[in-house]
């Protein structure tokens, strides 16, 4: 008969029943009666269509096929115990190998460090970055997560908010200087832009005032960038204004590099989030995620504290906006 028909089952009572030497003491070890135990065999042999063990009222013994069917049958189970252990180990420990997407900005600075202290803590994964500011298919491309900034809408795909950051709207003194210091939003349509061509709008962007009204603003884009440090080497260099990231700017902006403006209106806050697919990421996801939360907390003063499992994971949208 064909093996997918097979109960794999009674291959387990007739082992069970071949190391037990009889029916009473394999069916204490199985937890069940005799009866059930010499029906398993009877329906076992029916279905293969031949004799597998000769018993007497006193002792029984196997067949020349029985034994060749009984040492098949026991590696068969010792190698499913196996599988499951291995499963156990897989479901249990992270091993295997980790594929992460990032972007350029959290790539090298951050993740790097991260999943370098992550393959110190766990010597069973080997880790694979791609550092990337587009936008990767974490399916079609085998990621296990990828590492987004930026806002997130509705999809397939969940995540864990890691921390969150400021948007910065900064320019060189060399520029000012030549330029003068814009004072308000509408200042800035007169200015020199450098667009992060990345973003869903990279020259329009919505600053809020302290009473809570918006001011919308069209800039001119005069050099444009797919990167977000191409465009911080952008304003670094005096070529024009822009908005970029708190952790990118902050060092600049405390050493006098790079001046913050307009600090009496607001930009929206953004995030960074760990977007994986799948509604339970594996082992080894989930534990990337609380070790670079973890390490994220050390160095960015608004990440968020490490959350569980179970607590991770509300539904995002592939695609991040920075502005």
């Amino acid at each position: 008969m064909p093996s997918s028909e097979l109960n794999l089952n009674r291959l387990a009572v007739f082992v069970a029943l071949v190391r037990a030497g009889s029916f009473t003491a394999a069916a204490e070890q199985l937890g069940t009666t005799k009866a059930m135990v010499s029906q398993h065999l009877a329906k076992l042999e029916e279905e293969l269509g031949v004799t597998l063990l000769l018993r007497s009222t006193r002792r029984m013994s196997l067949t020349d096929t029985g034994e060749r069917f009984y040492e098949d049958c026991a590696r068969v189970l010792a190698d499913a115990d196996a599988a499951v252990a291995r499963l156990g180990e897989c479901r249990d420990t992270p091993m295997g190998t980790l594929r992460v997407a990032a972007a350029g900005d959290h790539g090298p600075a951050i993740v790097a460090p991260a999943l370098a202290a992550f393959v110190a803590r766990y010597p069973q994964v080997d880790v694979e970055l791609v550092v990337s500011d587009a936008i990767v298919d974490l399916i079609a491309e085998r990621f296990d997560l990828s590492i987004r900034i930026g806002w997130l809408r509705d999809s397939s795909h969940r995540a864990a908010k890691l921390s969150s950051f400021r948007q910065c709207l900064v320019a060189s003194p060399a520029y000012l200087a030549r330029r003068g210091t814009p004072l308000t939003p509408d200042d800035l349509a007169g200015h020199d832009w450098i667009a992060l061509t990345v973003l869903s709008s990279p020259t329009r962007w919505t600053f809020t005032d302290a009473s809570g009204a918006e001011h919308v603003v069209q800039t001119r884009a005069v050099a444009s960038a797919n990167s977000t440090p191409a465009a911080h080497a952008f304003v670094m260099a005096g070529s024009g204004l822009s908005v970029l990231p708190d952790y990118l700017v902050e060092d600049d902006i405390a050493a006098g590099r790079l001046i913050s403006l307009l600090l009496d209106y607001r930009l929206p806050q953004g995030g960074v989030y760990a977007v994986y697919p799948g509604k339970q990421p594996p082992v080894k996801v989930r534990a990337f995620i609380d070790l670079l939360k973890e390490h994220m907390a050390g160095i960015c003063p608004n990440a968020t504290a490490p959350v569980s499992a179970e607590r991770m994971g509300h539904v995002v949208e592939a695609q991040p906006q920075h502005g």
